[in-house]
């Protein structure tokens, strides 16, 4: 009898030992594997766990300045064709972001300081020209550190706060 060949009487049955040693080689693989299926080490990272977007705070100043002016608008009525186009804007900026980001625009930020409703119109206008200017500034440099996709809003955005600044003047 030689050895190492199949008889027929071997194939007969169907299993060759090589086919044997690769579905076990498959089910140790498998037994391996799904164990790590529960654990974060096979997570694709669908979104659960996501970093707050590097947007998310102009976006919330953009809430902000609008609140402001609105504010403003509410103590002096007069001032309305001046402050009303800023408002909107700084809405539609907020807007824009939150549809960038993919999430949600978020309700106001924290109320206006009182320099943005009170006193005379000079100060008023003054506390908004300030908050303009820290406006740009912030994003100024968030375009200068922005992914080329989202450079072109942040930049729009800091011309219309540098525009801002110079309508309040």
């Amino acid at each position: 009898m030689a050895r190492g060949r199949t008889t027929p009487h071997d194939r007969a049955l169907g299993h060759s030992r090589r086919n044997l040693l690769r579905a076990g080689a498959l089910l140790a693989l498998g037994g391996a594997v799904a164990p790590l299926t529960g654990c974060d080490l096979l997570d694709r990272g669908d979104g659960q766990h996501q970093a707050p977007d590097p947007l998310e705070p102009l976006a919330a100043q953009a809430r902000e300045l609008a609140a402001r002016h609105r504010a403003a608008l509410a103590a002096d009525p007069g001032l309305a064709p001046l402050l009303t186009p800023i408002a909107d804007a700084h809405e539609a900026h907020a807007a824009e972001l939150a549809k960038l980001t993919g999430r949600p625009a978020a309700s106001p930020g924290p109320s206006p300081s009182p320099e943005a409703t009170g006193g005379d119109r000079a100060t008023v206008l003054a506390a908004l020209r300030e908050a303009e200017q820290g406006g740009r500034e912030a994003a100024a440099k968030l375009c200068a550190e922005a992914p080329a996709e989202r450079a072109a809003l942040v930049g729009s955005i800091a011309a219309a706060r540098a525009t801002h600044v110079e309508a309040l003047r």
